[in-house]
């Protein structure tokens, strides 16, 4: 059951991933060419501000996701009732404390916005974009039990579609009117449907939240969760920071234009993230379910396979984006939106770290280690601040990404893996690290084998160039991976379960 879960929850993500990625790129070449990279990059910085807001979220909605497995496992209903209970009290306070900070800042976006672009109503799209993140708090307990029930394909299929149905509609408008306020209202009139529609769905899916005879959680029980709310507290600053300060620093001490240069790539990579996130997302609730009914060697069995794919996917778009994404960008929207070399190489070096943590991270969060590693976030978030700026005052936006980088291996590479093999699996963390550095080193020698090939291939034509290393993409690193793992445990079982699932169809 878990297998299948995770495979239906995948699939049906990856299908709408796929499906949105052409609407979402006809979207963006109409944005740059109708409004241009300061719009970007005042796009980028507004988002990020918002994300650093949603500190005010205090981690609880992981903590109590967490603590909904084994209830949901046990059909424990009134449980789950007095969790949803905490969860939608605590989250409309949240929503109103995101409001007020966010309007609390207003005064203050001369501050964090260098060489002021030439956008008009700077307040009013700041404070659109706050009203669109504010609105999701007060539906994201609804959305959460029916992630954790392990049914986030239905949350899945319809972010999709109304996704799909308000990039038409903000395509049109931007074609016709060329306003971006204009814009920005439907993106928050779709975000609202959206939340509303999958808040009716869990009404019916769980009816029994709808009754008010809601036992309160005892002390002990408030006690473990506000534990646990402590260390996703830190967790969520330690993310923020390191994930969500790049263009504010860009646009404080380069400029808001480097932000829109930077936020094509960004868009990419996040769209990269998203199709890969699916496959995550759709197993966390099975890995939490496992992790409450099985023993850690059926555990730690497990996670070998999900870590080998985590390598694989990783891997494989590593190489793909460093060999691609400049030729893409430029067939796009032209060579003066592209990035030096030496930009691309660190952000797909952070890129490929942070992607191989997936695996440990999910499965931190669902046996409840979060608290054991709780101060790693603020040493991880004071480390990227110092280094980025000190490293962007000498080197530019490139000193932004090694920051992020030297952070991330002073921290996150080697504690993460090191609290769950200690106290999730009870292993030594030589088991770990043997695999991380056998997966890097192929990773390495099949980017090494793709660039020299497609370095052989260059065509005048700048369309076949592209599709020729594409090609060349696509083959040989799936071909490398192939001959040094062929034998292995890992991808011995995960042969079986396509096999076994093509047979099934």
């Amino acid at each position: 059951m878990r297998t299948r879960n995770s495979i239906k929850n995948s699939l049906i993500g990856i299908l709408g991933q796929l499906f949105n990625i052409g609407i979402n790129f006809i979207s963006r070449t109409l944005f740059i060419q109708i409004l241009g990279a300061n719009y970007l990059g005042i796009n980028g910085l507004f988002t990020n501000v918002l994300s650093m807001l949603s500190l005010a979220e205090l981690g609880i909605g992981s903590a109590i996701t967490y603590h909904m497995y084994k209830p949901l496992a046990n059909d424990d209903r009134e449980k789950i009732k007095s969790l949803m209970y905490l969860y939608a009290k605590s989250y409309k306070i949240i929503g109103l404390i995101v409001g007020i900070i966010g309007i609390s800042i207003l005064p203050f976006l001369d501050l964090i916005i260098n060489d002021a672009p030439n956008v008009d109503n700077l307040s009013i799209i700041y404070v659109l974009f706050l009203l669109n993140s504010v609105i999701s708090y007060f539906f994201a307990y609804k959305t959460s039990i029916t992630i954790a029930d392990q049914k986030n394909y239905i949350v899945t299929i319809k972010q999709q579609k109304y996704l799909f149905f308000q990039t038409i509609v903000q395509i049109g408008f931007l074609a016709l009117a060329k306003n971006y306020i204009f814009y920005l209202i439907i993106q928050i009139t779709f975000t609202f449907l959206l939340n509303l529609s999958i808040s009716k769905r869990a009404d019916v899916l769980y009816p029994f939240l709808k009754e008010k005879n809601i036992e309160h959680l005892t002390n002990d029980e408030k006690g473990m969760l506000f534990k646990h709310v402590a260390a996703m507290m830190s967790h969520r600053v330690g993310g923020v920071v390191v994930s969500g300060t790049d263009n504010i620093l860009i646009s404080s001490f380069v400029g808001v234009y480097w932000v829109g240069i930077y936020s094509n790539y960004t868009m990419i990579i996040g769209m990269l993230n998203k199709f890969i996130e699916q496959i995550f997302t759709a197993i966390t609730a099975s890995v939490g379910n496992l992790n409450v009914k099985e023993s850690s060697e059926k555990s730690y069995d497990i996670y070998k396979k999900i870590f080998f794919i985590n390598f694989w996917i990783y891997g494989f778009c590593s190489i793909c984006l460093f060999i691609l994404i400049n030729p893409f960008i430029k067939l796009w929207i032209g060579s003066e939106y592209m990035m030096s070399i030496k930009i691309i190489v660190i952000i797909l070096l952070n890129f490929y770290i942070t992607g191989m943590r997936k695996t440990t991270i999910t499965y931190n969060t669902t046996l409840g280690l979060f608290w054991n590693d709780r101060y790693k976030p603020w040493i991880e978030a004071i480390i990227n601040l110092v280094a980025s700026i000190t490293l962007i005052s000498k080197l530019g936006i490139v000193g932004v990404f090694l920051g992020t980088f030297t952070s991330t291996v002073t921290t996150s590479l080697w504690v993460e893996p090191y609290i769950l093999f200690k106290h999730g699996f009870n292993k030594k963390l030589r088991n770990y690290f043997s695999k991380y550095i056998l997966y890097a080193f192929v990773t390495i020698i099949a980017a090494f084998i793709t660039n020299e090939a497609t370095s052989l291939c260059r065509y005048s034509n700048i369309y076949l160039d592209f599709v020729i290393k594409l090609l060349i993409c696509i083959t040989i690193p799936n071909i490398v991976f192939l001959l040094f793992f062929i034998k292995s445990y890992e991808f011995g079982y995960i042969k079986e379960l396509i096999l076994e699932f093509i047979r099934k169809k």
